[in-house]
């Protein structure tokens, strides 16, 4: 599997989207577990960074950042147990690539194949099927260095591991994770273009179950709701909502449709199929912003009904919307946690002033319904306590594990505890 290249640590180092700027006093690249405990071990502040994909402070720290780059590579395969053990730098892409290789794969990817498997867990991201949980819920077990520079393992089934996977890089920095995988499987994607929103509203539930995997795709303006994406492993619907599929490839949000993984019924694998995008794609830097509210599925219609009173502000600053499913899964602090879960995920053009006012007019209307924010994306509210019913087990493994906060930041302070160290 291939390593992502690095920069200077002596640049100003930079968010993805370079919507952030990194408050850090040194980057340090650390070749061995030894020597990432010894770093560890020195500082007073520090913070892991994964692929950059945040768009949010969640990895910031006015300490030390650390890049596991330069760390061994590790691709372990346990065909027996069904599991595959990875190092905490590997892609997605460069991981299913690696499964497929060998006729094993993920039951579900997010959209970007090109985002780390350790940051991605840690943040609660997900992909998309009614019947699918988050992909942190593939995690069997991962090892951790923590703030004494001490290493740990977390498995699953252990009083502490649901609150551990889905961390916020609050409790240690991951150097390693071991998933459960399955038998390969090949999967087909159809889009159906023009559907109407009250053929959505009407059909919600009948939708998202359709196929494997389905994501909606909308600008919220008009009678035209927009696109059904379907990622289908058995032969899907001729018809949606009356609407045949289209016969020629689309690109998202504004991209061209040679970025975008291989649309049309065209079976493939499911590495090929189930991310939108395509690995040997080179994702634009500093475009975009992207916000997303995990809902109660319960409240899918009426978070909807809500968000499109809202279409003539949002629809000037939005490159695309995208509506996705999910299972409810275990980990504590996951956007999931709990209860079958809607995705209302807005992609937007960089233009920070004016998307931070029109987000607190959607989270006026979500959070009533129970929303919670993405942790790696752009949100206004820090009044996330009753969201999580578990907050108070997590606050209490953050102080057990870091009793000093070394993992805190500003963002955590602000989001998960009343008092205590901060950056």
């Amino acid at each position: 599997m291939e390593k992502s290249s690095s920069q200077d640590p002596q640049q100003t180092q930079m968010n993805w989207a370079k919507n952030l700027t990194y408050s850090a006093s040194r980057l340090e690249r650390p070749r061995s577990v030894a020597e990432l405990s010894e770093i560890v071990a020195a500082c007073d502040r520090v913070k892991a960074l994964g692929s950059r994909h945040s768009f949010s402070s969640v990895a910031d720290t006015t300490g030390t950042l650390i890049e596991l780059i330069d760390m061994p590579r590790i691709f372990e395969l346990d065909a027996a147990a069904g599991t595959v053990t990875l190092d905490a730098s590997t892609r997605y892409g460069d991981l299913a690539a690696a499964l497929q290789a060998e006729g094993w794969a993920l039951p579900n990817m997010a959209s970007l194949p090109h985002i780390t498997v350790a940051g991605t867990v840690a943040t609660g991201t997900h992909g998309s099927g009614d019947g699918n949980q988050p992909l942190a819920s593939s995690v069997r077990s991962l090892q951790m260095v923590l703030a004494d520079g001490s290493v740990r393992t977390f498995t699953r089934g252990e009083p502490d591991f649901d609150g551990a996977v889905v961390s916020l890089g609050a409790l240690g920095v991951v150097t390693q994770l071991t998933l459960y995988v399955i038998p390969s499987f090949e999967v087909r994607q159809d889009v159906y273009a023009g559907v109407s929103w009250d053929g959505v509203l009407a059909e919600f539930d009948a939708l998202t179950s359709s196929a494997y995997s389905v994501s909606l795709f909308t600008r919220w303006t008009g009678e035209d709701f927009g696109m059904v994406w379907m990622k289908s492993t058995q032969e899907p619907p001729a018809e949606v909502l009356g609407v045949s599929a289209l016969t020629q490839d689309i690109g998202l949000a504004e991209g061209p449709a040679e970025y975008a993984t291989d649309q049309c019924g065209q079976w493939g694998s499911w590495d090929q199929r189930l991310p939108h995008f395509r690995l040997d794609f080179t994702p634009s830097n500093g475009e975009e912003l992207q916000s997303e509210y995990l809902l109660p599925r319960e409240h899918a219609t009426e978070g909807l009904r809500k968000v499109r009173q809202l279409a003539a502000e949002i629809e000037p600053l939005l490159l695309i919307t995208e509506i996705r499913t999910m299972a409810a899964d275990e980990q504590w602090m996951s956007g999931a946690s709990g209860r079958d879960t809607v995705g209302f995920h807005f992609t937007w053009r960089l233009l920070p002033e004016e998307v931070a006012e029109v987000l607190v007019k959607i989270e006026e209307q979500l959070l009533p319904l129970g929303a919670r924010p993405h942790w790696g994306k752009r949100f206004v509210t820090t009044d996330i306590a009753a969201l999580y019913p578990k907050l108070d087990q997590f606050t209490e493994l953050a102080g057990r594990l870091d009793p000093t906060g070394t993992f805190r930041n500003e963002f955590l302070e602000r989001m998960l505890f009343s008092s205590g160290p901060t950056d």
